[in-house]
């Protein structure tokens, strides 16, 4: 069995415009408990901030290494599987798991050498938005009372962190060669295939670009393509049009 660090090395959270530092310090210090380290934030607000480092509680190095970006693209750069977590329902469902099922996908990523995850976790009031859910493969809901259910960011943190922990620490996958597409590759795949469309003059009004792409992606992202077959559906549309990027 691989290093125990090894898995969770792998894992990365991902805050996107956290607007109370407390609950950016709070994310760290629930993570370090359940031995995650990884955390990218997209344009969190008033940090750095003596606030987060005191609701850290000691895992001040959670919040020393964490790498700050300006966009959701910047922070998945070069993950095999994104995970959005979300409460919210929609009238366009993207491919949705519990945190437990959403675990069991993540450590069978993580079992293939060189693949990375990144679970993306939305601002305060509002969750995620749907063009940051076109970025993710899997919507991983918390299940909890339905009569009242409202889980501040950094308790979901440390929810999905020990559902996390136990996966790790319990399971066992099979090594694989087979290698997921990389998140870079999906969306130069998609751009490309947005291309092809627009070519052949498929967008019309009954068929809008934006929606008709969000069901693409969610189609593809249901499938978790490997980087041979994303290869092959490239070489496709390269033969109807050249890729522009």
């Amino acid at each position: 069995m691989k290093d125990k660090n090894y898995t969770f090395d792998k894992v990365r959270i991902v805050m996107v415009n956290t607007t109370e530092p407390g609950n950016i310090g709070a994310a760290a210090r629930a993570m370090k408990n359940m031995n995650l380290s990884k955390l990218y934030l997209v344009n969190p607000r008033g940090y750095p901030s003596a606030v987060a480092t005191a609701r850290a509680s000691g895992a001040d190095d959670v919040l020393s290494s964490a790498v700050v970006c300006e966009s959701l693209e910047q922070a998945l750069q070069g993950v095999h599987l994104v995970v959005g977590a979300s409460a919210r329902q929609r009238n366009i469902k993207w491919r949705q798991m519990d945190v437990v099922g959403t675990c069991g996908e993540i450590q069978k990523t993580t079992a293939i050498e060189n693949q990375t995850v990144a679970v993306v976790f939305g601002t305060e009031k509002s969750g995620l938005t749907n063009e940051e859910l076109d970025l993710c493969q899997i919507l991983m809901t918390i299940p909890g009372n339905p009569d009242y259910f409202s889980l501040n960011v950094a308790s979901a943190i440390q929810v999905f962190a020990y559902q996390n922990y136990v996966y790790a620490t319990t399971t066992k996958f099979e090594a694989s060669n087979n290698e997921l597409a990389s998140f870079n590759e999906l969306e130069n795949f998609y751009e490309h295939l947005a291309q092809v469309l627009e070519h052949i003059d498929y967008f019309e009004e009954k068929r809008p670009k934006a929606l008709l792409m969000r069901r693409l992606r969610r189609f593809f992202g249901r499938a978790t393509p490997e980087k041979e077959e994303v290869a092959i559906f490239r070489g496709i549309l390269r033969n109807i049009k050249p890729f522009k990027g």
